[in-house]
Formats: structure tokens, sequence, C-alpha cells
């Protein structure tokens, strides 16, 4: 379970879509209460679906082959499918033209209050890979204290991009405007790529391990 969560949390706190769009904010006016805002909605939404699955479990994992187990693998592996799917989908279909949409984007952004950006993260969040996560819950067992060490670490893994930049933008506000601004430009340029490689590595590391769990 913890190899998953955490290459589970890499794979939230690099997508691309989120990474960019927390930039935006960032940048915005007033962006580091309005990122420190999302922040709070992101782990608190992470929060209440590892509480759900964790309340419906009852914290004791299901035994192996048993119908809940297998159809926590089943979630995984159709997630993971479901991944390779979107991702070769993107890279088919290639890098869609550049617009003039960015500048409008970040005039609406500019103006948002620190309430919605904090109702922008729960949007923003990759939810099939947030779905694998809680699938993975499913086996954690909470009477062993290394449980909890893994959960916590996955939330820190999954918003420590946000964090990172969180906390730069705080302690260095103009050198971070700068990087940031680099930053920026590198996803629009690169992004297309990013998302099909998150998606793509993710795909396959759920498939495999999901299989693994199902014929073993």
């Amino acid at each position: 379970m913890v190899l998953d969560l955490v290459l589970i949390g890499v794979a939230i706190a690099v997508f691309p879509l989120s990474v960019t769009a927390f930039v935006l904010v960032l940048s915005a006016r007033g962006g580091t209460w309005k990122g420190l805002a999302f922040i709070v909605a992101w782990l608190a939404c992470f929060v209440a679906v590892l509480a759900a699955v964790l309340l419906t479990t009852g914290g004791e994992p299901p035994a192996p082959r048993s119908p809940p187990s297998t159809a926590a693998s089943a979630v995984k592996l159709a997630l993971g499918v479901g991944l390779l799917w979107y991702g070769g989908h993107r890279h088919r279909r290639g890098p869609r033209p550049r617009t003039s949409s960015g500048g409008g984007m970040m005039a609406r952004l500019d103006r948002i209050s620190v309430w919605t950006a904090a109702g922008l993260a729960p949007l923003l969040q990759p939810w099939g890979l947030v779905a694998a996560g809680a699938a993975t819950v499913v086996g954690a067992d909470l009477s062993h204290s290394s449980s909890y060490v893994a959960l916590v670490a996955y939330c820190v893994i999954a918003t420590s991009s946000l964090l990172a930049m969180e906390v730069y933008t705080m302690l260095a506000p103009d050198s971070a405007r700068t990087r940031l601004g680099g930053l920026r430009t590198w996803l629009e340029t690169h992004q297309e790529r990013a998302l099909v490689a998150v998606a793509l590595v993710a795909g396959l590391f759920l498939v495999g391990r999901s299989i693994d769990q199902l014929t073993s």
C-alpha cells in the first residue's frame, strides 16, 4: 500500500493541469492568500475522501481475495485502463493550437475572491488519481501506526508541489514571481506532453499492480 500511495501522490503532485491553475492563482493579485485558501481546500478534500473510505472499512483491511479486496483491485484496474486511454487519446490528438485565452483567464483569476480560489481546488484535482488513491486506502490497517504515517505522507506528497510554490512565494515574493512566470511559460509549451506522460506512467503502474493483486 505504501508504494502505491507514494507513486499516486507523486502523480497528483505533478499533474500539469492542477499545477498550471495554481501558478495562475499565485500570480493573481493577493495570490498568496488565494493560494493558501486553495491548499486548505485541496487538503480538506483529500482528508474527506480518506475519511469516507476509512469509515466504510472501519480501518481494517479486507481479507485477501475477499469481495471488497477484489472490488478495490478491479477499480484500480479500471482507473489504470482509463488513464492509459486518456493518455493515448491526448497523444494521438496532438497539442491544440495556442490561443489568446490565457490573458482572459489571468484576468478572471485576478478578480476571484479567496473563497472562489478555495472552491476551485476540488474541481481541479485529478479525480482519476484521487480515486485510485482511495481504492488503495481500502487496504489501510489503522491498528498499526505505520498506516497513519503512510496516509499523512500521501496527503503531503500529493500537495507537495503546491506547498513548495506557496512557501517560496511567501519567503521570496520577487524571486518567486520570476520563477513562477518561467514555470508558467514552460507549462504552456510542454503541458500536453507532460499530461500524456503522467497519465501513461500512472496508468501502467495501476494496471500492473491491480493485475498482480487480482492474480496473486
